[in-house]
């Protein structure tokens, strides 16, 4: 029932930005919480930016000052604008309905590199 497309994802040059897009279908978008996660090869899946149904923020560390979460409820889309990115960044990117979270895309891969 919940479908999440992500997409926007490519080669970047360390430094350089890409804003990653996530539709969702399926829920009542405006009632929920958003995540953006990402994993590397051989890495934990982790958290890296949640925006709540009104609108706040939170990043990891490593992320923080570089990326921003946003959201159109009209569009039933969460957006994630990475700046300054580095090589560290290199992930598929999935995002994620925080009442749904056995529900997945099929993700979108970041590539940082020279």
């Amino acid at each position: 029932q919940v479908q999440l497309v992500e997409s926007g994802g490519g080669l970047v040059q360390p430094g350089g930005s890409l804003r990653l897009s996530c539709a969702a279908s399926g829920i009542i978008f405006r009632l929920h919480g958003m995540g953006w996660y990402r994993q590397a090869p051989g890495k934990q899946r982790e958290l890296v930016a949640r925006i709540s149904n009104g609108g706040s923020t939170n990043y990891a560390d490593s992320v923080k000052g570089r990326f921003t979460i946003s959201r159109d409820n009209a569009k039933s889309t969460v957006y994630l604008q990475m700046n300054s990115l580095k090589p560290e960044d290199t992930a598929v990117y999935y995002c994620n309905v925080d009442s749904y979270r056995n529900y997945w895309g099929q993700g979108t891969q970041v590539t940082v590199s020279s």
